[in-house]
């Protein structure tokens, strides 16, 4: 028997449910879902040993899952940082930090011995400095999970798109587990905003399109996805561009945008605006991508909106060998690099290289105050994780 679907009123209840489930599947997901903690356990732990790196615009929740294949409008695919709600211009170290904690906890998930630790941080120490020194040399390939991910991305098609992300090709979006009915307030307040020049411009901005091509929304709902955003506006909308046999089809993410929960530099100028400080953010950090958003506004909501390409793909890190752990740290390391990198001058990335390598232990090629917070934070984490298992298990199972 079919499920109904939820009232909007029980939305923030079914998605804490689904959130609950998704972070108490392993050590890894936890980490994924679980930024406020982690800038937390930063805060109860760094005690002033962190480097404050140059004023740049950061991505604030550095995890692997947030890093993958990005498409351009006019076709171009680069692995670059690919979700930005948390962007801030802050200290580049907290980027590093939350790599590292991710793919530390990525590596344990694999059944890795704890001395991959210490290897995984030497190579994103040595990668990221690559990047800001601009050393190809220092780049490891990347590893195979990244280069399959990568061979995915460029064959990948608008049906690839509707099927996995709409479960058929047809013109709607079919109302089900992912996709919940929106209230009509909603429905009229999306169509007004497809109907401005911005979005207009937005959804024409493919190559493949023309610029005077007609624009029609013919379907929208609440998208249940990531869970991260607890009651926040979440919508998929399904344009029509163009017309006729000449007529392609768009998919458009709109997301609420929140206020981050990483720290900023105190005197650092962004946009008041949420929505538009992730988009001024995305186009710092990963220009492809910034490049497709527009930020608005929803019923008094600060939102960003951006079309999903086929080639959009998130990495997934499972079941890593000591080489691949070590590829992949240096490999990522090296992309959050460039995005660090690109907003500085030479004599900024030399000094911040030169920072990022003191204080280096003879035993460790990774400075200490990597070392020390991410030992810190894994601990934390997993006691965190531990407690949320059992307040899950409890909760689903009360006798």
């Amino acid at each position: 028997m079919k499920q109904p679907l939820p009232k909007p009123s029980r939305r923030a209840t079914v998605l804490r449910e689904a959130q609950a489930l998704k972070m108490a599947r392993s050590a890894h997901a936890y980490v994924r879902g679980s930024t406020a903690k982690f800038y937390e356990w930063l805060e109860a732990q760094k005690s002033g040993t962190l480097p404050e790196g140059p004023a740049v615009w950061i991505c604030g929740d550095c995890h692997v899952g947030n890093l993958g294949p990005v498409a351009a409008h006019d076709g171009r695919i680069d692995i670059q940082i690919r979700d930005l709600d948390q962007t801030v211009i802050g200290n580049p170290a907290h980027d590093l930090i939350r790599l590292a904690l991710s793919l530390t906890t990525a590596a344990r998930g694999s059944d890795l011995p704890g001395v991959t630790a210490t290897v995984i941080l030497e190579q994103i120490i040595e990668g990221y400095c690559a990047a800001l020194l601009r050393d190809p040399e220092g780049i490891e390939a990347p590893p195979k999970a990244v280069t399959t991910t990568m061979r995915r991305s460029v064959d990948r098609t608008w049906r690839h798109l509707a099927t996995e992300r709409l479960e058929n090709t047809k013109p709607d979006i079919p109302r089900g587990k992912k996709f919940w009915p929106l209230t009509g307030r909603e429905q009229s307040a999306l169509a007004t905003l497809f109907a401005t020049p911005e979005l207009r411009a937005l959804a024409t901005a493919a190559k493949s399109r023309d610029d005077d091509s007609a624009v029609e929304m013919i379907d929208a709902a609440y998208w249940m996805k990531g869970c991260s955003s607890l009651g926040k506006l979440r919508c998929a909308v399904l344009l029509q561009v163009g017309k006729g046999k000449q007529g392609e089809l768009a998919l458009m993410d709109v997301k609420e945008a929140i206020a981050p929960m990483a720290p900023r530099y105190p005197r650092a100028r962004m946009p008041r605006d949420n929505g538009a400080r992730v988009v001024e953010g995305a186009r710092h950090l990963s220009p492809l991508l910034g490049r497709r958003m527009v930020a608005a506004r929803v019923l008094d909501r600060s939102v960003f909106v951006r079309e999903l390409m086929p080639q959009d793909l998130k990495l997934e890190l499972d079941q890593l060998t000591r080489q691949d752990a070590m590829r992949a740290a240096n490999f990522l390391a090296s992309v959050v690099g460039k995005a660090h990198a690109r907003q500085m001058d030479a004599e900024t990335r030399g000094r911040w290289a030169r920072e990022l390598v003191r204080n280096r232990s003879k035993s460790l090629d990774a400075p200490s105050w990597l070392w020390s917070s991410v030992v810190a934070l894994v601990g934390a984490q997993e006691m965190a994780y531990l407690e949320h298992c059992r307040r899950y298990a409890t909760e689903a199972h009360p006798d």
